[in-house]
Formats: C-alpha cells, structure tokens, sequence
C-alpha cells in the first residue's frame, strides 16, 4: 500500500498559466438530485466548482434549480427530464459524474440509461451513488469512457458480490482486475483504498475519520474527483483522483481540530485555499 506524501499533492495541484481561461480546466456534466435527494447533486456542485473546474452543468429536477442557484450562482443548471437537452449537454461534457441523489426507481433508471447509451471513449464518467446501485442491478455493459467508480462498502457489494467479511486486499484487488484496464475504484472505508485495474499499486489514506460520518460527505467526494479529473493534465486521471480523495479527508481531519462533526461543505469551502498553499 502507498502513501499520499506532499511530493504528489505537488505534482497534480500546480500554478495556473496567466494566459489561461476557464475552457482550459474542465467542462463538467453532474447528474442527479431526483426526489427527496436534491441537496446530494447541490453538494456535489459545491465540491466541484470549489475545486477549480471551469465550467460546471447540472442535470437535477427541474424544483432544484433555484435551490443549487441560490448556493451556487457559478453553475448552469436545467431540468434533467428534458431529454433533448440532456443529451446536447452529454455531447459537449468532458467529464461526466452520475449518481449523487439519482433515485434507482423508474426515473432514475430512465435517466442512467440514456446517459450510458450516450457515453463516447474519449469522456471521463465517474459513477457515484445511486448510479452504482442500478448499474449492479440493471447489469448493462460498461462504457469505452475512463470509468472511476466510488463505491462504500455496501455499493462494492452489489457491483463485486463480496460482502464486508470477504472485502479483503487480495480479494478486492482480484475484483478489481475483472473491470476494464484502467478503471479506477474509490473503495470508501475507514482508511479509503484507491485502485487502478491493471496496476499493482494502490494507495490507501491514513487520514480522515468519524467526524466525516455525516450525510453528503460522499457526495462532496464525488464533485472533487470531477473537478480534479477535468484539470490537471500534467498527471495522471489515477493520481488526480487519489489528491482529491487525499485532500477531502485531509482537510476534514484538519478541521476536526475544532469540530466534532465536519460539515461536508465546510470542506468544499476550505478547498480553494488548501490548494492554493500547496502550489505555493
């Protein structure tokens, strides 16, 4: 197992170039937020843009809007249902993250099957919550995309078969190895695992803690990894996904110095300048 050290934190969270513009770090799809779930897709959103993505859409129901609006002026947002738009928006996204809040009932289904047909190789999708939950049970076959997945135990389950006694190293990275070559699992546990199908290496976190037990934290996790994944391009998607894992639990660990619960948002609002003392 590998550690997260400062050498990589360097090494993905860099300077921005003067000339640059926000087209250069990201052009972002997030789907989810289907009843009684809406403040799952809006956390996610927070995380995303907080992390420096350029340009951020979210497909949620249409009664979320205002809501995500009123947190986030920054993001462009439109009903989920409308199908034509959604899939203009699928077409222009580089980086797609589904399933914070999607319901895993006839709508939520609906809308997973028409973003999965939709899928091209050259998009990164990172696949969250209820998403994992109907692509385990609806079995349809994976994407070309560059797959990350961010499963908890439970959702590992369902996508593997093994169940928390069988979650073993040696198991978990055999399961690993039947997804396609460099797909990336985020196994979500005390002392998170992130794995590369196709790699030996693995890291696991040796931050973090119970005062990340609170509703919204994977969500947030989730809208890291697809602003990390959209910027970046000086270092591998694998060691973009393993920083922005890393830091969502290291700054919850740092804020846990005066809290006792962390606030899933206060980590998105604490990101900007965790990442700004690192490129210093």
């Amino acid at each position: 197992m590998k550690s997260v050290g400062q050498a990589l934190l360097k090494k993905v969270i860099v300077k921005r170039p003067l000339d640059s513009h926000k087209g250069d770090y990201g052009r972002l799809l997030l789907i989810g937020g289907t009843y009684p779930y809406g403040g799952a897709i809006i956390m996610a959103a927070l995380a995303a843009v907080n992390s420096g993505a350029g340009l951020v859409t979210v497909a949620t129901e249409k009664e979320n809007i205002s809501p995500l609006h009123a947190h986030l002026p920054e993001a462009m947002a439109f009903d989920m249902n409308e199908k034509e738009r959604l899939k203009e928006q699928i077409q222009k996204a580089e980086v797609l993250l589904i399933g914070p809040g999607l319901n895993d009932q006839s709508q939520g289904e609906m809308i997973f099957r028409q973003v999965f047909k939709q899928l091209h190789s050259h998009q990164i999708v990172i696949v969250d919550g209820g998403a994992i939950s109907l692509l385990a049970r609806l079995q349809l076959d994976l994407p070309l995309s560059q797959l990350v997945f961010t499963p908890h135990q439970k959702e590992w389950e369902r996508l593997t078969g093994l169940c928390l006694t069988e979650q073993t190293r040696e198991k978990t990275r055999l399961a690993v190895e039947r997804f396609p070559r460099n797909t990336i699992i985020v196994q979500k546990k005390h002392q998170t695992c992130i794995w590369q199908a196709g790699q030996k290496e693995v890291y696991q976190l040796d931050v973090g803690g119970p005062y990340q037990a609170t509703g919204g934290m994977g969500d947030t996790l989730a809208g890291m990894i697809a602003g990390f994944a959209g910027q970046f391009p000086n270092a591998s998607l694998y060691e973009r996904v393993v920083v922005a894992t890393y830091l969502h639990s290291a700054i919850a660990q740092h804020l846990s110095q005066s809290a006792y619960v962390v606030l899933p948002t206060a980590i998105s609002q604490s990101l900007p300048r965790f990442m700004k003392e690192i490129c210093q």
